[in-house]
Parts: C-alpha cells; sequence; structure tokens
C-alpha cells in the first residue's frame, strides 16, 4: 500500500515516514499542500496523512480541493488543533479521521488502516482477498493458506498484496516497485525477483506465474 504523508515539520515528518515504512508501507512525503494534488494524480494512494497547518496551501483547501471532485481517498489529518471545535471543522471538512499532536506512531497506524478498511467498504471493495486458497487481510497484515498463518516479510507482504488486488492482471517490475518504494528509497536490483521467490517458497511454486518480458501474475485458481 502507498501513502502519501503532507508534514511541513522535518522532523516530525521523517519519523512519521521512517514508522510507516517499518510498518510495510511505501510512502510519499511532501511539506507543501500545493504540491498534493500533483502527487495524487501522479500516484494511486490507499490513504493521505494530512497536516492543516500548511505552506503553499493550507490542508483544509487541500481536503476540500479533494472532496469538490468527488474523491473518495480516506484522509486523515495530523494537527496540533485540539479543541472540539477543530475537530468538527475538520470531520466537517471531510477528513475520515482526526489525530491531534502529539501522538503515538502506534495508535497513528492503527487509524490508518481503520481509514483505509471504511474506504474499502464505502467503495463496495472486499475487506480480504482471496485467491484460491490464499487469502490476505490488508487492514490486520494477515496471510493465510488453506486456514494456516504464513509469515511474511513486510515487502513481501506488498509484493502479493499488489498482485492479489489486481489478481487477473500481469503487473510489471516497474508495477511492483511503485508497491515497495516511495520517494527517495533506493530499489534494489533484484527486490523484486528475491521476494517473488520467497512468496513462491511459502505459498507453492506455481502460485505466482512469470510472464516473460511483461512481470508478473497469479496463477488461475
Amino acid at each position: 500500500m502507498r501513502i502519501l504523508l503532507v508534514e511541513d515539520d522535518g522532523s516530525l515528518g521523517r519519523t512519521i515516514e521512517s514508522w510507516l515504512r517499518l510498518d510495510g508501507y511505501a510512502v510519499d512525503w511532501l511539506e507543501r499542500g500545493d504540491l498534493v494534488d500533483t502527487a495524487l494524480r501522479t500516484h494511486d494512494y490507499q490513504c493521505l496523512v494530512l497536516d492543516r497547518g500548511l505552506p503553499g496551501m493550507a490542508g483544509d483547501q487541500v481536503l476540500a480541493a479533494l472532496r469538490a471532485r468527488s474523491a473518495a481517498l480516506p484522509v486523515l489529518f495530523i494537527t496540533a488543533r485540539d479543541g472540539v471545535r477543530d475537530r468538527i471543522e475538520g470531520l466537517d471538512l471531510g477528513a475520515d479521521d482526526y489525530l491531534v499532536k502529539p501522538f503515538d506512531l502506534e495508535e497513528l497506524s492503527a487509524r490508518i488502516r481503520a481509514a483505509i478498511r471504511r474506504g474499502s467498504a464505502a467503495q463496495a471493495m472486499p475487506a480480504t482477498l482471496r485467491h484460491g486458497t490464499v487469502e490476505l487481510d490488508p487492514g490486520a497484515k494477515r496471510v493465510t493458506r488453506e486456514g494456516l498463518p504464513v509469515s511474511l516479510t513486510a515487502r513481501e507482504f506488498a509484493v502479493l498484496e499488489a498482485l492479489m488486488r489486481r489478481s487477473r492482471q500481469v503487473l510489471s517490475r516497474a508495477q511492483l516497485e511503485e508497491a515497495l518504494y516511495g520517494w527517495g528509497e533506493e530499489v534494489e536490483s533484484n527486490a523484486i525477483e528475491v521476494h517473488i521467490s520467497n512468496l513462491r517458497k511459502k505459498l507453492g511454486s506455481g502460485f505466482i506465474t512469470t510472464v516473460r518480458h511483461h512481470g508478473y501474475g497469479l496463477a488461475p485458481a
């Protein structure tokens, strides 16, 4: 899953970016509100974590513009404005949740998971992805095969989720890297091949197919 983080405090932004990457997300971090629209039109994000007080364009304006074009992207406001009226205003603008600084990073992760689950429900998307005997729960970050838990690294999980979300398509290496890496992260030359190899060992050698010169897909269930 890919998250867009918009936070102008450099120290806090780096902390959140590092935490969410450890939590298995690809994260793109912006420090200005007027750059958000370009990012949203360029990449597919599952959640927007948005500060209210931003240079260039305030978070309130960013959210209002997003909702004006009926975009259903889950948005989590993070802000130092802790008054009841501030929270009401933020939610009325269209935020899915509101987290007051300073906050616990584990709570941030939990609220992101909840916002993504609600967004999936609103779009009538399945909360759990299934293909053959394999089930993947994006919110709980849990994978089972024939009902038994499968232990995956965060990046193995991200590759598998990308494949299962588009189970009838062949994804190129670049598309899979999009699910793994945020801006500025070094892309390891053989990372996708290594993750695919590990997934085959854990889920069955025939679960993921290679389409030469095109990429990877899931075998027919």
